[in-house]
């Protein structure tokens, strides 16, 4: 029985190393530890995923979400993650994406899921584009109250 690194792992299965390692974390993918402590994924593990995954492989065959096919797009801002949770409700979605040790809720239309076929532990890009940017600070009330004591 051959036993791969997690990036090894997770080049196979055509995901991420972070979510592949997230998965082990969870205790959704079964690994061995080495005497030093790292997780090694069988061979008969990882067929057990690729099993789950066949009705994504038509879609991830490549590998990896690249934004490399985005060159044309305008945004720069772009945040890789992976969707942790998909609300459908009506004519609009709420995705929430897992940047990080960050998270992000985008608002989309439900026929966008649908096309791009999201489903949690997708990895996914979000592309921001805003002209606003608001900051807010904890201490506004102790501002409020020091103005009121001025007049």
């Amino acid at each position: 029985m051959a036993l791969l690194t997690v990036r090894a792992a997770a080049e196979r299965l055509g995901v991420g190393y972070s979510t592949l390692k997230r998965w082990v974390l969870d205790g959704r993918v079964r690994t061995t530890r080495t005497a030093g402590g790292h997780h090694r994924v069988s061979e008969t593990e990882i067929d057990r995923l690729t099993a789950r995954q066949l009705p994504d492989t038509r879609r991830r065959a490549g590998g990896p979400v690249s934004d490399d096919f985005l060159g044309g797009l305008s945004a720069r801002n772009r945040l890789r993650g992976f969707v942790e949770e998909v609300r459908v409700d009506g004519l609009l979605a709420q995705v929430r994406l897992r940047v990080g040790d960050q998270s992000l809720t985008a608002v989309i239309t439900a026929d966008a899921v649908r096309a791009l076929r999201l489903r949690r532990g997708d990895d996914a890009l979000a592309i921001v584009k805003s002209t606003e940017v608001m900051i807010a600070k904890a201490e506004v009330t102790e501002l409020k109250k020091s103005r009121r004591r001025k007049k």
